[in-house]
């Protein structure tokens, strides 16, 4: 299993463990810390030894952060987990309170005072988060102190290793481009930032410009390392040599030269040394780093991460890759879908969903070809109030029967070398009631909003956010996360800087990959999410317009449960949409399936207008 289901966050560590943190910070004449959900590269994901926010506060979520002062502690998270913090942390040490409204930079502005000290590590903030952090303080007279020792790692006693997992070389076929010519392009792209170098810090960046794969972190198959690439195409790599097999060595070498981790820093502070103008991406690098280039007389350019827009923007074989990762995760959840229908209310579980799904793809891959590698994250399967909780992630403690009356979420995702899938259904459990059905075709019309919206060239996702959400602002709801993120091509399932939300700030480019998934939650009764990954488009001239639009071609190939749908709320090109919608999908994966399951798919893409 890639999945594993023992309890979340614990919120009886948090007590002790932050008294000791405390005691620590007195020792050393500090009168708070602040521990971000963060390691050295910024990831959504994290190795065990990185995961101190969680083993300090008992929080699990991917987001968030705790400031811990002498007199109380703060836990920030954003919309999606304000009911799972609640869950996982001693409500008795921690307040809770908004990292999108209210962040620790605007926090502490407003709750510490003159000289007081408050310590962070360099590592784990990025020069964009340090910068406002250091103005509140300012502003107040406090002092932002950096720690060479993180002081949870000080009072951490059985603190994992770090991961050293081997690389593997990602083919051509999946890749659409060699390492050496997207190496070429970031060297051009440096230069024209006025830069001598630029550090990648971010392990997918490495991994898609060097066309390598690993097993670092969880579900997403990264290489944790460094990599400083030269305008003169001089490029060094920074990742430990155990990683490296003979064959990986020996074509890494033809890219870059390699370096121990420990050789990093000193590489940094030499090149600063020398006079290199150094790129640094404000949003995503270490306050580390730029001290330490300053500190050594070197000058810091700030400019995006170069590979991350190349990223972003698939060639034809990681959409083609994508195409074929989708039709067979289809094919896959239709066989889930149809197995889990045969079931009578309450004889299954929510584990015991997850673990069909997983043997669903893992026979899948078998039968053509295309092994599962691993989940893209841990699957979201929550029956009932569960399925309230946006991240909510099963345990044994938590794990609930899917009974009569209620709805099902499954929010879940593969990684397959030739693509990255994501994917949420929700399913009635017996008969569901009007208000769900009459909810679950509002965000119904949020998903075709976008599934069929046409845009022109420079879009943002900002300004397209409010369409998966109209239908459900007329009726007083909403959704408390963005409608939709971007998405790695074998690489990461929440992919930037493309996103769908209000903070959505990056164009919508032909090529990106994004997800398209409105929501509803009530909490204590039920969640509502329906998602698709969608692909940016060609802009194609319109009949009798005058400008070319973009649109989204949908990727994700699996019916929408017909049970929950309330027809008189559709108009008639919303139905239009979904009898095509459903006819492709039978179409595309039919042919893989067979039997019950085949006879299922044909009911459940049936068409609603006969």
């Amino acid at each position: 299993m890639f999945q594993s289901f023992d309890p979340a966050g614990d919120p009886s560590v948090g007590r002790p463990r932050v008294a000791k943190l405390r005691a620590w910070l007195a020792a050393n004449d500090l009168d708070g810390f602040i521990v971000p959900r963060a390691d050295e590269h910024q990831g959504e994901y994290v190795p065990p030894r990185a995961a101190r926010l969680r083993w300090l506060t008992g929080f699990s979520g991917s987001a968030g952060a705790a400031v811990v002062l002498k007199d109380r502690a703060v836990m920030f998270v954003d919309g999606r987990y304000q009911l799972q913090v609640r869950q996982e942390t001693d409500q008795t040490v921690f307040t809770v309170e908004s990292l999108i409204d209210n962040p620790p930079s605007s926090w502490l502005k407003d709750n510490i005072g003159k000289g007081v000290r408050i310590g962070f590590d360099p590592w784990l903030h990025t020069i964009a988060e340090v910068k406002a952090l250091r103005a509140s303080a300012d502003k107040v007279g406090a002092e932002l102190v950096p720690i060479a020792e993180n002081p949870v790692d000080a009072i951490w006693d059985d603190q994992p290793a770090l991961p050293l997992e081997p690389v593997e070389i990602h083919p051509i076929a999946f890749a659409g481009e060699l390492a050496r010519d997207k190496l070429a392009r970031l060297a051009a792209a440096i230069e024209k930032d006025g830069a001598t170098h630029a550090i990648l810090t971010d392990p997918s960046s490495i991994a898609w410009a060097f066309n390598i794969r690993g097993n670092d972190v969880p579900h997403t198959p990264l290489a944790l390392g460094f990599a400083i690439l030269a305008a003169d195409g001089k490029h060094r790599l920074f990742m430990a040599g155990k990683k490296f097999s003979r064959t990986v060595a020996a074509y890494l070498t033809q890219l870059a030269d390699l370096h121990e981790p420990a050789d990093f820093e000193p590489a940094v502070a030499a090149l600063a040394k020398a006079g290199a103008r150094i790129g640094l991406d404000p949003a995503l690098a270490a306050e580390r780093l730029r001290d330490l280039i300053v500190d050594n007389g070197g000058a810091v350019v700030e400019a995006p991460d170069p590979a991350r827009l190349p990223r972003a923007v698939k060639n034809a074989a990681e959409i083609a890759g994508s195409r074929a990762a989708h039709r067979r995760d289809g094919a896959a959840i239709a066989k889930l879908l149809a197995w889990l229908d045969r079931q009578e209310p309450g004889t299954t579980d929510e584990i015991a969903v997850v673990t069909k799904l997983e043997e669903c793809r893992r026979r899948t891959g078998e039968e053509t070809q295309m092994p599962l590698r691993d989940v893209s994250f841990d699957t979201i399967s929550g029956a009932g109030p569960n399925g309230a909780v946006i991240h909510y992630r099963v345990s044994r403690a938590t794990n609930r029967p899917l009974a009569d009356g209620e709805l099902f979420l499954l929010d879940s995702g593969a990684q397959y070398q030739d693509g990255t899938t994501d994917i949420t259904r929700t399913m009635p459990v017996g008969r569901p009631t009007q208000e769900m059905r009459e909810r679950y075709t509002l965000v119904l019309k949020g998903m075709i909003g976008i599934s069929t919206l046409s845009f022109p060239a420079g879009t943002r996702g900002s300004e397209i956010d409010a369409v998966a959400r109209v239908a459900l602002w007329k009726h007083g709801l909403d959704f408390a996360h963005g409608t939709g993120h971007g998405v790695g091509s074998y690489l990461a399932v929440h992919e930037g800087p493309q996103r769908i939300a209000k903070s959505g700030t990056e164009k919508l480019l032909e090529g990106m990959m994004l997800s398209n998934e409105p929501g509803y939650y009530k909490e204590g009764a039920y969640g509502i999410r329906l998602e698709n990954l969608i692909l940016v488009t060609p802009a194609e001239s319109v009949e009798g317009g005058d400008i070319a639009m973009h649109s989204f071609e949908t990727l994700t190939l699996a019916p929408i449960d017909r049970r929950l749908i309330a027809p008189h709320f559709l108009a008639r090109d919303e139905l239009h949409w979904l009898d095509a919608y459903h006819a492709r999908v039978l179409a595309e994966i039919g042919p893989m399936l067979d039997g019950e399951t085949l006879a299922w798919l044909e009911a459940a893409c049936a068409p609603f207008r006969q």
